[in-house]
């Protein structure tokens, strides 16, 4: 067995899909803004335009190649898209904030998607995120909050 199956992946802490995390200049804390699970459309398919993926890793050894993939659950996890970056633990105790940003990601169909996260090539886990489609408010309403 070489030395690299040996080392074990790092640990998964959390994983959230938002509109921006932004980090404090002084303290180095990340502030996660806009959390959601959920991507309304009124058809598909559909584009969203940004959105970041936030996970935090403890427990890792070294250099390791983090992986983030978003797959199409319905369609058999087909792999829709993938980000990877290299991510180095000093410490074991690390606790390592990753983004990674994604803009224009275009979802085919409503239904169940999953980001993945990987190191190497072993699943830490994934989040779920539902697609679906929403009927838009009839020109009636708008008109009456203009004349309001």
């Amino acid at each position: 067995m070489s030395e690299e199956q040996e080392v074990p992946p790092p640990l998964l802490l959390s994983a959230i899909i938002c509109d921006m995390v932004i980090f404090d200049a002084f303290t180095k804390r990340p502030s996660i803004i806009g959390a959601f699970e959920t991507i309304s459309a009124p058809n598909y398919p559909a584009r969203h335009p940004w959105l970041a993926f936030f996970c935090q890793l403890t427990n890792g050894r070294g250099k390791t190649k983090v992986a983030v993939r978003l797959v199409d659950v319905q369609q058999d996890d087909k792999m829709m898209l993938e980000q990877t970056i290299e991510q180095e633990f000093i410490d074991i105790r690390q606790v390592a904030n990753l983004i990674l940003n994604f803009g224009g990601i275009v979802f085919p169909h409503s239904g169940e998607y999953r980001f993945q996260i990987y190191a190497g090539t072993e699943i830490l886990g994934e989040r779920r995120i539902i697609c679906r489609e929403v009927k838009l408010p009839s020109g009636g309403q708008n008109n009456e909050q203009r004349n309001s």
